[in-house]
């Protein structure tokens, strides 16, 4: 490739993240729990019983955020908004304050060039619709679009992207069948039916978007978290496993979104547990959107599994390769792959990096104020040029978001996993720009020149 290539015009460079994880404060001004809160203050259910009440205490420091990340020269922000802020039991009356809070951090970032892209839902449901049955209640679209109208009126006249769910497949899988993530279950029949109306909200809110004022002003998709995956040997068995991981994490939510069907292996994966979907409801999944982000972290090489229920298929570890302290492998050139591998069985959309990184142990703040992070300026390089080879090769790649711009909350990880291109001491809350946040800014100066060094 020739040197001379750089990124597209007004590509999107910026950083990610999400409410629960930076905001802190999570009951200040009227705000409702959430069944984060309530997961992580279940003892036993997050490591060292870490919760999210402080975390990087963004809810108060924003402004100084944004700071930081114009220092870095980002010229986009992904961030969440946190449902219960903004009606704290789910539905009903708006809190001013929630809502004055998005409002005033939204015009921050406008004050500095950097493009907001709200996520309406990243994980967060308020624990008051947990009790009416969450995900697993039809009523939820009509309670995710009624909320999705408050912050298209309160903020469409200057966002400009929206995303309505962020890793449907995360919510289910680790909320719904295998419980490691809130709200905590683990049944085999929900699974299904938390996918589906996840994915029925999502349809419901596109189209309100598209009936609101805000969609004058700006675009709205849905972001996926996707893994190519391979198989661990030409057998039979493992070359079927991996069609069923492939339908199981990519496939069951892409089809619908764009096929209005689910894949037919759905079916063998669930067996009694999947249901018969109305058509009614296939369409409204159906709905056209303007773009598509992934999440991409890994590869996975599959081997048939039979005691892993129910897509009888594992992950065999790669040894030799690195692998981050979250234990995936680094692949970059799996991030060509898939984003090659949607344009050509999705179309042409556009489509975004929404979430790439990786939690390396970071040697501790020097007395010079550096964090020399190594792996993750190599982790980021290898796979921006990744992604620069599936520009290359026509893929309509509108920006690329970074995770994380801070370490923060990492789930039931708590505090022991880093993501950030920033430290964060948690204890006196300072923010360190580490060797990974200053190449990185150095790449988004050049626009993709650096990534030649």
């Amino acid at each position: 490739m020739s040197d001379s290539f750089l990124f597209p015009d007004g590509f999107l460079w910026g950083a990610a993240t999400s409410a629960y994880q930076i905001e802190g404060s999570p009951l200040a001004d009227g705000a409702g729990a959430s069944i984060w809160h309530r997961f992580s203050h279940t003892p036993g259910l997050t490591e060292n019983g870490d919760t999210g009440d402080t975390a990087c205490d963004h809810y108060r420091r924003f402004q100084s955020d944004v700071q930081l990340m114009a220092n870095l020269g980002l010229n986009a922000y992904r961030f969440s908004i946190a449902w219960g802020r903004i009606l704290p039991d789910g539905r009903g009356c708006v809190n001013a304050k929630g809502l004055d809070f998005y409002s005033r951090l939204v015009d921050e970032l406008l004050t500095r060039g950097i493009v907001p892209n709200v996520t309406l839902y990243h994980w967060d449901l308020p624990a008051a619709l947990d009790n009416r049955g969450g995900w697993l209640n039809r009523d939820i679209a009509e309670w995710f679009t009624d909320y999705a109208n408050v912050m298209f009126s309160a903020l469409g006249d200057r966002v400009q992207m929206w995303t309505t769910i962020n890793e449907p497949w995360v919510v289910s899988d680790g909320g719904y069948l295998y419980g490691k993530l809130a709200p905590g279950h683990r049944n085999l029949f929900e699974a299904p039916i938390a996918s589906h109306n996840l994915l029925r909200a999502h349809g419901q809110a596109v189209e309100a978007f598209r009936a609101s004022s805000a969609s004058g002003k700006g675009r709205i998709g849905i972001v996926v978290n996707l893994a190519p995956m391979y198989p661990g040997s030409d057998s039979t068995d493992d070359m079927m496993a991996t069609v069923r991981a492939d339908a199981y994490m990519n496939r069951q939510y892409l089809d619908p979104l764009f096929f209005g069907r689910y894949p037919e292996e759905m079916g063998e994966i669930f067996g009694e547990a999947w249901p018969d979907w109305p058509s009614d409801d296939m369409k409204m999944i159906a709905q056209p959107i303007d773009f598509l982000g992934i999440n991409y972290y890994t590869r996975e090489v599959i081997r048939y599994d039979a005691d892993r229920k129910p897509v009888r298929a594992g992950a065999i570890r790669q040894e030799g390769s690195i692998h981050t302290e979250t234990h995936w492998e680094v692949y970059p050139p799996g991030l060509t792959r898939i984003l090659l591998w949607v344009r050509d069985r999705y179309g042409d959309l556009p489509l975004y990096i929404t979430e790439n990184g990786a939690a390396f142990y970071d040697p501790p703040v020097a007395i010079d104020g550096s964090v020399d992070d190594l792996l993750r300026v190599d982790y980021l390089r290898e796979h921006l040029r990744a992604v620069r080879e599936a520009i290359r090769q026509g893929v309509k790649v509108g920006g690329y978001f970074v995770w994380s711009l801070l370490d923060n909350f990492e789930w039931s990880h708590g505090y022991s996993r880093r993501f950030g291109i920033v430290h964060v001491n948690y204890e006196t809350q300072e923010r360190t720009i580490k060797s990974s946040g200053r190449y990185y800014a150095e790449v988004l100066r050049t626009n993709g020149a650096a990534l030649e060094k």
